[in-house]
């Protein structure tokens, strides 16, 4: 029989950003807990959210735990039976605890020799009485960005919790949590329904949370809103701006929401779209509005938590709130324009960018210089755009309306140094050195930008790694891990083959211009740092650890190279027959060479066998080839190729003593070819990594 299950976390307004997580958090920790504890939940558990409430939903749980196979090993059988054959204290012992008496015992043979055993079955519990003690512990094992305690409670949370809806086939599963018992009541919507209301079971509590004016799932939430915000737009002949992020933020605010549309002073449309777009998204939530042409209008949608009893009155309350922060906009726009960007460059001598590595403007002269390198190898013929790009870059960070709006830095600096009459790539290149902004995020399109990106984020990795600022456990407060996927992936984007090695080295250079630090240890710490995070990358993309281990542990410098190099190694071992024999043959190579630690040349006249110089001839005929093939990039066809060699390895090992011990010149002449092998062989991958 199965079972249906609700429970339902009631608290303060949990913030927008966090609810996503913690719903994904839930199902994963409750679908953990339910295996854990060997009740099953058939086709899965549903999760439902609001500022307000965090649900859980089981519609087919088990009404009681699958019955556990408990085996315990005692002591020997030698040393729990005398040579009367009478049990001694050991076997007594273990019967005692194992609540059984000695005659009660089984004897298991292994290996070792015979010892006491037991196996029996425990039977599950009722899942109401594991519940009792799961639901606290799924409530205590939420992770929150940020938590917090109220009264003497000792459990942290993110809001304080006011009611607990706990119900298993109807029944109350009892428990006390964050200060509150487990009851069968939920509430409605602060303002509209805010009486609890008693819940029978599933369907009870869809159809009440319902008419108690909450839209409980999230995915309908968020197309109510939709709906609401075009609906509201179109009074005005407006189309709302496609914004993903700002719809899941107002999702996340609301509970049964309305839509309204109000508007603005069009005076204020003189200013940059960006700077009336973002006071009335980051600071209002609100919805911008344009026309047919696209041009921003003066108006904006704001969605409400409440049907509005008098839109009017609710209207000029948004109206009245956004002018002021477009008032504060308008003003802090005009007092930079009082000067030109380029002239707050001296200003970032006065803003400290991290103690040990100086100021923003020693950041910027650094990765300025790092960026001529870059492009006297990309895109010499951009060095005098990338250039000014990258002196450009941060001067908006100086601005009103950056040190007010965060968020506008880039774009701020991008519309400034238009106004300036700078080129327009460079204008382009100050916001889009910034991409990717996140994990996945969008890239840069211009060569300027992602050259300028490429240097100030090598200056940063650098920069922290050689004053101790590297990331450890889950803290990595300057997203270091971030900067050197973005440099992978603008690297791969653009098709540069240019050499991450000298690229660190030519940072660390620079840096140490400045401050002084172990070159070589950071170095070491830098290009692992980056091995790592590709390998990361790559396994994330679905390739098997072996496969990105055997390319990258011989090969890790030229980046746009890689992933064409992996995925033709990954072709080569689905359509090649030869592939696990071949890994086999290397192993055998790299094992007798691993006592190697001097290198020997090989001379073909201390050939004795014929399968010494049917090997040196056959690895002649290819040799050229391969290495061509290599060259022009066609790495499936070099490994065919280097397949060929398997019988005539194989053939040598059959047909001849590799450590010779009475003829040191063999020896050394057999292990110089092995090892002129495994070099050839290691031009594309360490095969020794592949676990077969």
């Amino acid at each position: 029989m199965a079972g249906e299950l609700i429970f339902e976390i009631g608290t303060e307004e949990i913030p927008s950003d966090y609810q996503n997580d913690a719903l994904k958090d839930l199902r994963r920790l409750a679908e953990s807990l339910f295996k854990e504890n060997r009740i099953d939940f058939g086709d899965g558990i549903e999760t439902y959210g609001t500022p307000r409430r965090l649900v859980l939903i089981g519609r087919a749980v088990a009404e009681k735990q699958d019955d556990a196979l408990q085996e315990v090993t005692g002591p020997p059988k030698k040393a729990a039976f005398d040579q009367d054959g009478n049990p001694t204290k050991a076997a007594l012992g273990f019967a005692k605890k194992q609540g059984l008496s000695v005659e009660e015992l089984d004897i298991l043979e292994t290996p070792k020799g015979e010892y006491l055993y037991v196996k029996r079955t425990i039977p599950g519990k009722p899942t109401e009485e594991v519940l009792s003690e799961m639901l606290p512990r799924l409530l205590a094992d939420l992770s929150w960005p940020k938590s917090m305690r109220w009264g003497s409670l000792g459990i942290p949370f993110v809001r304080p919790v006011h009611w607990i809806l706990a119900l298993f086939n109807g029944t109350v599963v009892p428990f006390e949590a964050a200060g509150v018992k487990s009851g069968s009541r939920t509430s409605g919507h602060r303002f509209m329904s805010p009486d609890a209301v008693e819940i029978k079971d599933i369907q009870d509590y869809f159809q009440k949370i319902r008419e108690k004016f909450v839209i409980i799932d999230p995915e309908e939430r968020a197309k109510v809103v939709k709906e609401a915000v075009l609906a509201a737009a179109e009074t005005v002949s407006g189309t709302p701006m496609e914004d993903p992020e700002l719809l899941t933020s107002v999702t996340n605010m609301v509970e049964w929401p309305s839509a309204v549309c109000g508007s603005f002073d069009e005076t204020f449309l003189s200013l940059p779209d960006p700077v009336l777009i973002t006071p009335m998204k980051k600071h209002q939530k609100y919805f911008s509005v344009r026309d047919p042409e696209g041009r921003l209008m003066p108006h904006f949608v704001a969605v409400n938590n409440t049907l509005t009893r008098d839109e009017k009155v609710v209207r000029k309350g948004h109206e009245r709130v956004l002018r002021a922060r477009l008032a504060d906009a308008d003003f802090f726009f005009k007092e930079d324009r009082k000067r030109p960007l380029d002239a707050r460059l001296d200003d970032l001598k006065n803003v400290i960018y991290q103690a040990d590595l100086g100021t923003s403007y020693a950041k910027v002269q650094r990765f300025k210089k790092l960026s001529e390198y870059l492009a006297e190898r990309v895109a010499p013929e951009r060095i005098e755009d990338i250039r000014l790009a990258a002196g450009l870059c941060k001067c908006d960070l100086e601005t009103e309306l950056v040190m007010e709006f965060t968020s506008l830095q880039g774009v701020m600096g991008r519309e400034y140094a238009r106004l300036d009459g700078h080129p327009e790539e460079v204008c382009l290149a100050i916001y889009e050195h910034y991409l990717p902004d996140r994990a996945g995020g969008e890239l840069p399109t211009s060569i300027v930008g992602a050259v300028v990106g490429l240097a100030d984020r090598m200056d940063t990795i650098t920069g922290c790694f050689a004053v101790g600022l590297e990331p450890t456990g889950t803290a990595d407060p300057f997203a270091l891990r971030r900067h050197a996927l973005a440099i992978v992936r603008i690297t791969e984007a653009f098709g540069w083959d240019i050499s991450l090695q000298d690229f660190i080295s030519q940072s660390i250079n620079i840096l140490r211009e400045e401050i002084a630090f172990d070159r070589d240890v950071i170095f070491n710490k830098v290009t692992d740092f980056f091995r790592e995070r590709y390998k990361q990358m790559m396994l994330r993309s679905d390739h098997k650890f072996d496969l990105v281990e055997a390319v990258i542990s011989v090969q890790f410098d030229h980046i746009n190279q890689l992933r064409f190099r992996i995925e033709q190694l990954e072709k080569f071992i689905t359509e090649s027959r030869e592939f696990e024999s071949l890994v086999q043959t290397f192993k055998r190579i790299s094992n007798i060479l691993k006592k190697q630690d001097q290198a020997f040349e090989v001379d073909p006249a201390l050939f004795k066998e014929t399968c010494e110089s049917d090997l040196w001839e056959a690895y002649g005929a290819l040799k050229n080839d391969v290495q061509q093939l290599m060259k022009g990039g066609s790495y499936l066809e070099a490994l065919n190729l280097m397949a060929g060699l398997r019988k005539p390895v194989d053939d040598l090992f059959e047909g001849v003593e590799i450590m010779a011990k009475d003829r040191p010149e063999l020896r050394e002449n057999r292990v110089g070819l092995l090892q002129e092998l495994a070099r050839f062989f290691s031009n594309l991958a360490d095969f020794s990594k592949f676990s077969i």
